[in-house]
């Protein structure tokens, strides 16, 4: 068992991904057919079309295009948070099938969170992470047999600090509504790092798609109105430069 950090890989996304959206944008106002449309915009820069779209909220053609990424070292916790966003699919590497057992797979791993650290409670949380080892591998050796109908109940020892791995896929349109909520100050810290790496990734391969990506306040005010972090221009600042 081992303490895990956040990674994120971009696996795979659209191909050419702003021509893709300009000719399922320009084919609803064309008389064209599909494929004079494409050999029309093919190799031309979209850039100021795309902004433009962006800009004036016309966002169905975006939906066209999907980005694919590979998560580790984030918690349960955290993964209860990214499937609540629907127009997504997903991967989750299952407990019932992945043993955690300490001594023959190497135990558990697991997410510390921050504040843990800065009330000086680091190795106390440690130290009830073995504790929960302990208690996983007893009750796994329990079990005549260490397959799927051991597992699946001997998993219920497991805290939601314990690492999982996931693979997502989303469009870019859902894409933008989840950068919106989940890059805010006001989100949970795992998921809102996790959502920024994200962005971070997707601006380098699509960066007029996400130009101005992210929490609510970074094109407009906040939307968080009482609620707000106050910290407005310090987010645009962050997002403006994350690249």
């Amino acid at each position: 068992m081992a303490e895990s950090k956040l990674q994120v890989i971009l696996l795979q996304y659209t191909p050419d991904p702003e021509e893709i959206i300009a000719q399922a944008a320009k084919l609803c106002y064309s008389p064209a057919s599909v494929a004079e449309l494409k050999n029309q915009i093919k190799n031309k820069d979209q850039a100021g079309f795309i902004e433009k779209l962006i800009d004036m909220r016309h966002l169905s053609p975006i939906e066209h295009v999907t980005f694919t990424f590979g998560v580790e070292g984030i918690s349960r916790a955290c993964s209860h948070q990214i499937v609540r966003h629907r127009l997504a699919s997903y991967s989750q590497q299952s407990q019932r099938y992945v043993g955690q057992q300490g001594k023959e797979k190497g135990g558990f791993h697991f997410i510390v969170p921050p504040s843990i650290e800065k009330i000086g409670k680091r190795e106390w949380f440690l130290e009830k992470m073995k504790v929960i080892q302990e208690w996983y591998d007893e009750l796994a050796g329990a079990f005549e047999t260490n397959g799927e109908s051991a597992l699946e109940d001997v998993r219920f020892l497991l805290p939601n600090a314990a690492e999982t791995k996931i693979i997502i896929t989303m469009n870019a349109r859902e894409l933008l509504h989840f950068f919106q909520v989940r890059c805010c100050n006001r989100a949970q810290w795992e998921i809102r790092a996790m959502a920024t790496e994200m962005l971070r990734l997707v601006k380098q391969v699509s960066p007029h798609i996400f130009k101005e990506a992210g929490p609510g306040c970074v094109h407009d005010t906040c939307p968080e109105g009482q609620m707000t972090c106050g910290q407005m221009d310090d987010v645009r600042e962050k997002f403006k430069n994350l690249l």
